[in-house]
């Protein structure tokens, strides 16, 4: 085997997941925007630290200047039809003086411990409350003191909200690229093997691996499709010709199973993400292979790809 031929094919099968890759993060993107998932994840955490007086401290002004404006409606892109969204992230000390707000803690630097726990008492059950009594029941009683341990306990908040964001963006991720390979019927054995057998698909892969790479990370939907489509002659289940020409039960099997076999494999590095895969493009892309052709072509192969078709 010509070690070019086989660099040809990966970069031909890199640029076909970095392309999914970043239709699904598109696609991704505006669904959760949306949907507003990142909002939800964090109101989620302040509905548990502020409880009944969470649309309270929604409202506050430092935390209501922090919601985005974004089109109302996906319709709205062709108007101006803008709204405040749900807010997506808070600074922990914006967090901390809202919340000290609320329970009519700001400006309080002298005080006693009973009179903290009166103050905080009057708000309604929630973690937040049962965290500041519980700091002062243990002796925590200036101000600045509890301050402190209150932005430590909302910065670890915060990050769990965007974990928890982070885990749903992943999940719909993972789904998103099983659907979108099995609509377009991505099967990474048999492109592979359509790579290594036709030099013009080589070339085709590698004049758009390159392209994609000189250009940067896309979110041009339309124009991915495009990069996409220039493959079509071997993606989709419309372009199948390799059904199995005997009909025996065995050759339907082993159809099936590999078919299978080539789809997960196309769904596992889809997931990835398109960032993962113009990492290794680039680096693919600039490495100078001026001797592909040669190689390739006296490899047996019959490539006609030069390496200017493959590298920037």
């Amino acid at each position: 085997m010509s070690f070019p031929q086989i660099l040809e094919v990966g970069i031909g099968l890199i640029f076909v997941y970095y392309a999914m890759g970043a239709i699904v993060s598109t696609i991704c993107q505006i669904i959760m925007e949306s949907l507003g998932t990142r909002g939800l994840a964090l109101e989620k955490y302040l509905k548990q630290i502020a409880g009944d007086k969470f649309i309270d401290l929604s409202e506050m002004p430092q935390i209501k200047a922090l919601r985005p404006v974004r089109y109302a409606n996906w319709w709205n892109v062709f108007g101006a039809g803008t709204i405040e969204k749900r807010v997506e992230k808070i600074p922990a000390s914006t967090l901390v003086d809202a919340f000290f707000d609320i329970t009519g803690l700001t400006g309080k630097y002298q005080t006693t411990g009973d009179e903290l726990i009166a103050t905080i008492n009057k708000l309604p059950d929630s973690e937040g409350k049962k965290a500041m009594l519980t700091w002062i029941q243990k002796g925590v009683t200036n101000i600045n003191d509890l301050r402190s341990r209150t932005s430590d306990y909302f910065t670890g908040i915060l990050n769990q909200a965007a974990a928890t964001f982070k885990a749903n963006a992943r999940s719909l991720v993972i789904v998103l690229s099983i659907v979108i390979t099995l609509l377009l019927g991505t099967d990474s054995i048999q492109l592979a093997k359509d790579l290594w057998a036709d030099s013009t698909l080589r070339d085709i892969a590698a004049a758009q691996a390159n392209a994609a790479a000189q250009q940067g990370q896309s979110t041009d939907l339309t124009q991915l499709l495009n990069q996409l489509g220039a493959l079509s002659i071997k993606i989709g289940w419309w372009q199948n010709q390799n059904f199995p020409i005997q009909t025996s039960t065995v050759d339907w099997i082993k159809f099936i199973l590999l078919k299978f076999t080539g789809l997960a494999i196309t769904a596992a590095a889809v997931s990835q993400g398109s960032s993962f895969w113009y990492d290794i493009l680039k680096k693919l892309t600039a490495q100078p292979t001026s001797s592909t052709s040669a190689n390739s072509s006296s490899g047996g192969s019959g490539s006609s790809s030069s390496s200017d078709g493959a590298v920037g």
